[in-house]
């Protein structure tokens, strides 16, 4: 499938910041190709405005995001206060047809890999469901290592083609906090998952040059189609 999908082990993990990254990389090293970037769901202001700031997407904002709801709460209780329910039609429809147009899709999931769609449907169904290609994003601090091998566990119950790990730096980490909060050799030991790699903390997210090098020094051979 000409499509990956960005998820964590929770909501401050980094997918942004992992998918950004991509992106960046994507449209300096890949320009000829095309690229889609979606937020399937989105609740309160955040990733598909920041897209549309960052990127020159090819895309109206009901295509980067199909559903949106103004709560900052997981959608089955922000679509409760609104009234709404959760048409995961209008979202399939959406990517099928990101996916047709562009050579590539870069799908940021909501929340983290645990995290309810509806009332009976979490992130991981989703991956499963729709066969999407899964990176998993693990941010560097203590417990990360708790946090992988549970969330690890779980998209392999749930079937999902979870291609590797990408640790974050979710603040300013030495070397010796990355190699005793996340070592990679333990990580994949338990898991028996390849780690592609681990991104720095970054301060400006809007330095697409810095971005697309983060990006290149990960394993992308593994992660996006035509990267060598």
């Amino acid at each position: 499938m000409n499509a990956l999908l960005i998820t964590g082990t929770d909501t401050e993990a980094g997918k942004t910041v992992v998918t950004t990254a991509l992106a960046a990389y994507w449209q300096k090293y890949h320009s000829h190709r095309t690229l889609g970037i979606m937020k399937p769901i989105q609740s309160g202001v955040g990733d598909r405005e920041w897209y549309q700031q960052l990127f020159a997407l090819s895309q109206s904002t009901s295509e980067i995001t199909p559903l949106y709801f103004q709560a900052p709460l997981a959608p089955p209780i922000a679509a409760a206060q609104e009234n709404r329910t959760i048409d995961l039609g209008v979202v399939w429809k959406a990517f099928s047809g990101l996916s047709q147009r562009f050579d590539f899709v870069l799908v940021e999931a909501l929340g983290g890999l645990g995290s309810p769609i509806t009332e009976e449907l979490t992130v991981a169904d989703l991956a499963a469901d729709w066969h999407l290609p899964t990176v998993l994003v693990v941010p560097v601090k203590l417990g990360a290592i708790s946090q992988a091998v549970a969330n690890v566990a779980l998209a392999k119950q749930m079937g999902v083609q979870l291609l590797g790990i990408i640790l974050n730096c979710v603040q300013p980490r030495t070397e010796t906090e990355i190699a005793a909060w996340t070592p990679t050799d333990l990580i994949q030991s338990l898991t028996n998952t390849p780690v592609l790699g681990c991104v720095p903390y970054v301060e400006n997210l809007e330095d697409k040059d810095k971005l697309a090098q983060i990006a290149s020094d990960l394993d992308l051979e593994i992660l996006l189609p035509f990267s060598f």
